[in-house]
């Protein structure tokens, strides 16, 4: 079990401690009055994105994890001690839901993006608060609450800056292995990748990206079929996709035909996915008829923007393949940069208005 994308997990906050009833009792003050110290908070259990973790599989062994609770208080007036938060890792690109409402809690998608899953529970207050004019010895305090207990579902949607999208057996670990420092298991039989792998692209300019290597996509991938939702769920993150088709035809399908069936599964999965901006690697070209299909490709695409790239990665023979990804994932990454100052700034709220010739400002 090397590779989990999907768990349940049950966690509970720390109980907070209960406020201790106490009164001052030294030599030469018989009656002293109350002092009873508050009870501390509860921890909190916390989700923390990690680049050091790569799947769920920490937290299926486990399933029920808690907070320490917070210590009571006591006389003199001393505070109980909060308990420690319990904090764990996931890997970037995790989203959180609460299994019973359904609601998405967090999406931690940053490295070091931390999220409170469960909050821990008040310390109760102590007899010292409850003390009045009218009654200076009270023997009243407050029990420290309960943390909270939440049912949540962990999603790993990887991020990627581009994936690679293609039928079984079209070439994709190859393709992974060549470009990147990923080492995917590769063999000429269909369903050789059984879960995503990233592999990180080095440039010699020391600029890199990241590269996902999908597992193959079948017919139907979007209801489901073939683990197709574990599949295409690691594409939604991806900012630019290579659609890897086989030239040969090895599996006596043709090119363009695989390329419209992806296309339709990406769109039923998540509506403007296939969309996104992309390239067409055109892989097998080593193989008979593949100059021909090549040809046919091109006709039927006439009117298509995207650049079809072709490649015998079985040789390694890449080309210009590696600098093409390159263009397109650093011009898509400006372009979110771009959207996401926009986004920014529309939602800085006003606080000043020019309300004079002179260009006086005025605050509001």
């Amino acid at each position: 079990m090397s590779f989990i994308d999907k768990t349940q997990i049950r966690v509970k906050a720390g109980d907070g401690g209960s406020g201790s009833c106490s009164f001052r009792r030294e030599k030469f003050i018989p009656k002293g009055g109350p002092d009873g110290g508050d009870g501390g908070a509860g921890g909190n259990v916390i989700l923390e994105a990690s680049t050091s973790e790569s799947s769920l599989v920490s937290l299926v062994f486990k399933r029920s994890y808690r907070a320490k609770n917070g210590t009571n208080g006591a006389g003199k007036g001393l505070y109980g001690h909060k308990g420690d938060d319990l904090i764990l890792k996931v890997p970037v690109g995790t989203v959180v839901r609460d299994l019973d409402s359904g609601e998405v809690i967090a999406d931690l998608d940053e490295n070091g993006a931390q999220a409170i899953v469960a909050n821990g529970g008040r310390g109760g207050r102590g007899n010292i608060h409850f003390a009045t004019s009218t009654n200076r010895a009270p023997r009243k305090f407050e029990s420290g609450r309960e943390g909270e207990e939440r049912q949540l579902e962990l999603e790993l949607k990887m991020i990627a800056d581009a994936g690679l999208v293609g039928y079984p057996n079209a070439g994709k670990s190859t393709l992974i292995s060549n470009l990147s420092d990923a080492r995917p298991k590769v063999a000429p039989y269909p369903f050789t990748t059984l879960h995503p792998v990233v592999g990180v692209v080095e440039y010699p300019d020391y600029r890199r990206l990241t590269l996902a290597d999908i597992p193959g996509l079948i017919d139907g991938a979007h209801r489901n079929v073939g683990l197709g939702h574990a599949f295409l769920r690691h594409i939604e993150r991806t900012s630019v996709l290579l659609y890897v088709l086989d030239m040969g035809g090895v599996d006596g399908r043709a090119p363009w035909d695989d390329l419209v069936s992806l296309e339709q599964e990406l769109e039923l999965y998540l509506p403007g996915l296939s969309k996104r901006p992309s390239l067409i690697v055109a892989n097998k070209m080593d193989l008979p008829d593949a100059e021909a299909n090549l040809a046919e490709l091109k006709q039927r695409l006439a009117g298509d923007a995207r650049e079809i790239i072709p490649v015998s990665v079985g040789l390694g023979e890449t080309g210009i393949l590696a600098d093409r990804i390159r263009e397109l994932v650093f011009a898509r990454r400006a372009e979110l940069e771009r959207e996401k100052m926009l986004a920014k700034k529309e939602n800085i709220p006003e606080t000043a208005e020019d309300t004079s010739a002179s260009g006086e400002i005025i605050l509001e």
